[in-house]
């Protein structure tokens, strides 16, 4: 649950620049030429051991470059198209939560009242949860793995309704942390609301007015169609992996399929006011709520969650996007919506997201500031009255960190490891697997410590 410096910089993007004149980037919609990308992407695919990709670019309302590369399965050597399906992982998130927020459109639920005005059968204290907190990660729900497996589409419910107070780390609205947990409750809510299975509703309420004609959270749909499959690397090798893992109780925080012609569709109407081809696909408060910056990070000037999409700022542009990561693939959506741009990477490959591939679509369409030179983090020295603030035993189950002092040293235990903490900003320690952020509540005492993604709270002394 560490993040590298190298995750954090992905995840967060912490470069705060200012932003430009967007008339000269609107004004290549017609001229860019991204047949560059060709070298990267197959060079990326090589060095990455991934068998294949899809990439589109969207600017303006239309897609400008779509195309497959490598291989669908490393057995059959099918080629990638675009039209291909692959599965999404946690990019599905901003889908989750733009049903959920067009229901909240149709007058069906108020995103800031308890949830238990909805939808009975919760736990009194999940009850008590707001779609706001959910869809913004600050339930201060766990992130952990689903008590349930199952095909059957029940199973959603079934494995919500079977939470009990040991779901959650910290109360409600303290801080962000990621929960895949959170949108699967926000994903039950939208079947509850609609009246239909999450599948259905999704189906209903998002890919039909929006024209995306074969993406799906059905494996058996879904392999009715072109269907890249997943892969693994194993021993540098890419391995098939069989069978598909499935589970319906784990479906809205990350399984879709889908392919880069239709989530284009998402996309160019989420940054055209919600107009797709002359009409009106998404509701006005999807495009307002999901970009927004709803919740900061800890220890971050300009780095927010919105409502399944992270929004920052990067060598002078602001990105709202997500990544995501299943079992055999790999996504990622970055958009940048003041030039109406968007790149949109899908691979079948665990976890990968082609990171030079998304950057240099970016740098062959806008006008992206240098690169801000890193400088090493200068050693704050601390006195042991202030080391005293932190230390302590942070729990995010089942993960525990411990701070401690040794040999008049700041230190951090975890994952049965020793590691010496370097104060570089106020609150925030570097070590050798990243960085981490404590955070004081309101009576100015530490009260939560953060890797970046996740967050952990400080237990109480008795």
């Amino acid at each position: 649950m560490i993040a590298t410096v190298e995750q954090r910089r992905w995840f967060l993007a912490l470069m705060a620049l200012t932003m430009f004149d967007w008339s000269a980037a609107q004004a290549q919609t017609k001229t860019v030429d991204f047949s560059a990308l060709d070298q990267i992407i197959n060079a990326e695919l090589k060095e990455r051991q991934t068998p294949g990709a899809a990439v589109a670019v969207v600017m303006g309302d239309r897609v400008v470059y779509a195309k497959g590369y490598g291989v669908a399965s490393i057995e059959t050597g099918a080629p990638v198209t675009p039209e291909m399906l692959f599965r999404m992982g946690s990019t599905t998130k901003m889908f989750t939560a733009a049903a959920l927020v067009t229901l909240a459109e149709r007058g069906k639920i108020k995103l800031n009242a308890p949830i238990g005005d909805y939808v009975k059968g919760l736990a009194p204290s999940l009850a008590r949860l707001t779609a706001h907190q959910l869809l913004s990660q600050s339930s201060g729900l766990r992130d952990f793995a689903a008590p349930i497996t199952s095909h059957d589409d029940a199973a959603l419910g079934t494995n919500v309704r079977s939470w009990k107070d040991d779901v959650f780390f910290t109360e409600p609205g303290k801080i962000y942390s990621y929960s895949s947990a959170g949108y699967w409750l926000a994903g039950f809510v939208a079947e509850e609301l609609h009246g239909k299975p999450y599948a259905d509703a999704m189906d209903e309420l998002l890919f039909k007015p929006l024209g995306m004609q074969r993406t799906t959270l059905r494996p058996l749909l879904a392999a009715t169609y072109p269907l890249a499959i997943g892969h693994n690397v194993e021993d540098g090798k890419a391995t098939i992996i069989r069978p598909i893992f499935d589970n319906v109780a784990m479906w809205p925080g990350g399984s879709i399929f889908s392919s880069v012609n239709d989530l284009a569709r998402f996309v160019i109407a989420l940054m055209n006011q919600g107009q797709l081809e002359g009409k009106q696909s998404l509701s006005p408060l999807v495009v307002e709520k999901l970009p927004a910056q709803q919740m900061a990070l800890p220890g971050e000037e300009d780095v927010f969650y919105g409502y399944g999409l992270m929004n920052y700022q990067s060598r002078g542009v602001q990105v709202i996007t997500h990544g995501g990561a299943s079992r055999g693939y790999g996504s990622t959506i970055a958009m940048v919506p003041a030039a109406k741009f968007a790149v949109i990477v899908l691979t079948n490959k665990s976890g990968e997201t082609l990171a030079r591939t998304r950057m240099k679509a970016m740098e062959l369409a806008l006008p992206l500031k240098a690169k801000a030179e890193e400088s090493a983090p200068k050693a704050a020295p601390l006195t042991l009255n202030e080391m005293a603030d932190y230390v302590g035993v942070y729990l995010h189950a089942p993960q525990t960190w411990e701070v401690f002092v040794k040999d008049g040293k700041l230190c951090l235990r975890y994952e049965n490891a020793e590691f010496q903490l370097t104060k570089v900003g106020k609150h925030t320690f570097s070590f050798a697997q990243g960085e981490l952020v404590f955070v004081a509540g309101a009576n100015g005492k530490i009260e939560h410590l953060s890797t970046g993604l996740y967050a952990a709270r400080k237990r109480s002394e008795k």
